[in-house]
């Protein structure tokens, strides 16, 4: 599998500006904290189904998330594939998904990541070896961003979606390297550097919440 269309990616990020923008009152904090070139991982909190295209909308560069197969349904297959989004089968090690991600990386650009796997508490309570794995692999720093308010309360229209015109703040954090500096990827090194992402993004999500006013 070759690496995902940078072009789709990028007809992908005015497509979420428009929807975003459009629907919602998005409230970005931190955007200049994503360096504007080489390879990025962006890892995101996943409490509600719009905090994918929330990012792709409101993120400075274009962004390749990977996203699980089961979204892929119908119409929406061709199009997720056509704006450079990746299709991941949870079920056991995609091969396909692990080198187009790497691929994206390779290439300078986003990876897009929700490392809680599925959409929860949006905590970063439990979080998932793929983000160490891509970013020892990769060397690529990660940035944790914090998507608040999107799940606190049901639109009234559609409930499956946060209120029309309501305000959703969007955190991007400071860039950090997951890595040791050893360049190890043993399973321990790779062990040791989940807990330092893991402890890199709660920190960042409980420093959004206070800067929001979000409740915890």
């Amino acid at each position: 599998m070759t690496a995902p269309s940078a072009r789709g990616a990028a007809a992908g990020r005015r497509i979420g500006i428009g929807l975003m923008y459009g629907l919602w009152r998005p409230r970005v904090l931190g955007a200049w904290r994503v360096p504007s070139a080489g390879p990025v991982i962006l890892a995101v909190n996943h409490s509600h189904m719009v905090d994918g295209p929330m990012l792709m909308g409101t993120a400075p560069r274009p962004v390749h998330f990977l996203i699980k197969k089961e979204a892929f349904i119908g119409p929406l297959d061709p199009f997720l594939l056509g704006i450079g989004q990746l299709k991941v089968d949870r079920s056991g090690t995609d091969r396909a998904a692990v080198t187009g991600a790497l691929g994206v990386l390779e290439n300078g650009g986003v990876l897009g990541i929700f490392p809680e796997g599925t959409r929860g508490e949006g905590d970063f309570a439990s979080l998932r070896a793929g983000l160490a794995y891509f970013a020892v692999r990769s060397g690529a720093p990660i940035v944790p961003v914090a998507v608040l308010g999107s799940g606190e309360r049901p639109g009234r229209l559609f409930k499956a979606l946060p209120p029309l015109r309501g305000r959703v703040d969007v955190v991007f954090g400071e860039a950090f390297d997951a890595g040791d500096g050893s360049g190890r990827r043993t399973r321990t090194a790779l062990d040791d550097a989940t807990v330092r992402i893991q402890q890199r993004l709660t920190a960042h999500l409980e420093n959004a919440r206070r800067l929001t006013g979000r409740p915890g």
